[in-house]
């Protein structure tokens, strides 16, 4: 039986993203070789749940794969599978290749979550950690994965919840008007974009991790080498000015506890099966046959 039809989605946040600097700063945080926090514990924790499931694929895709963590860990955890690591960063990639040496060899694709250049129903398990708050169109980008795995494949994400640096958001808010930190996606609104792009049995939880900083000026930078500086379509252009930065600056204060400045970070943790098949049918598609990306 055919899924109930989902509520039309709301106007996504990611979609007032600029998609050429969330490009720069990925590029630039590869400059850096950057695997911060809370990526890395949050990498982590998405990795053991694939446990739950009992899985054997034969492919795999991890979306976002940023300079390759992920993709060693599960060419690692399945020896037998085909790792592909996909990112919109050719620099990323680059970083991943040192990854990627026999024995753990894994496949670089440079491609848009929103368009992946991946044959249909091709992947049996996609893990994307993070990558879904950069996605322009979440909505296409869920329907891409959905698109790619197998009948019964399983998808396996993380992805920043609405309260994510909530201290500085509201600090800038006593600033100026501009927006500084992207709208992230609420878990609930998630759930229903998981129902429309065609997912089964979606479970999904909230965690919250909260970093210390000495100052402003150390939060900002670890935002920056993890490729996660300002993408808002609306954010306002040219340098910052001093004044500004100062008064963000005291504004921030009044949330230091013992002596350190805290930053929320919230994560949602989802699961859900591809499902039953549907009909393919979109226009303009970029497709790589599988045998070629398994080719050596």
């Amino acid at each position: 039986m055919p899924p109930p039809e989902a509520p039309p989605p709301p106007e996504s946040p990611s979609a007032s993203l600029d998609r050429a600097a969330v490009a720069r700063h990925f590029a630039r945080a590869a400059a850096l070789a950057a695997d911060a926090e809370p990526a890395r514990e949050v990498r982590e924790e998405l990795l053991s749940r694939i446990g739950f499931f009992g899985i054997d694929p034969k492919v795999v895709l991890d979306l976002g794969a940023g300079t390759g963590q992920a993709a060693a860990a599960l060419r690692r955890r399945f020896r037998r599978a085909h790792v592909v690591a996909l990112d919109l960063s050719p620099a990323m990639l680059a970083i991943a290749a040192r990854r990627a040496r026999w024995p753990r060899r894994f496949t670089r694709v440079a491609g848009d979550a929103c368009a992946l250049p991946l044959r249909q129903g091709s992947c049996d398990l996609v893990v994307a950690n993070l990558a879904l708050p950069w996605c322009v169109d979440p909505d296409r980008a869920l329907a891409e994965m959905r698109r790619v795995l197998t009948p019964r494949g399983l998808l396996l994400f993380s992805t920043l919840g609405t309260a994510t640096l909530r201290e500085l958001r509201e600090s800038w808010a006593t600033v100026d008007r501009s927006p500084h930190v992207h709208d992230f996606i609420d878990m609930h609104d998630l759930g229903s974009a998981l129902a429309r792009a065609g997912f089964a049995e979606p479970v999904l939880d909230l965690e919250q991790y909260t970093r210390h900083f000495d100052t402003l000026r150390a939060l900002a930078s670890q935002l920056k080498h993890a490729g996660a500086g300002n993408a808002h379509a609306a954010r306002a252009r040219g340098l910052t000015g001093r004044k500004r930065i100062a008064a963000v600056t005291q504004a921030y204060e009044r949330w230091r506890r013992e002596g350190l400045l805290p930053a929320t970070f919230e994560v949602v943790y989802a699961a859900a099966f591809a499902g039953e098949p549907r009909a393919r049918a979109t226009a303009g598609e970029f497709v790589v046959p599988l045998e070629r990306l398994l080719s050596r």
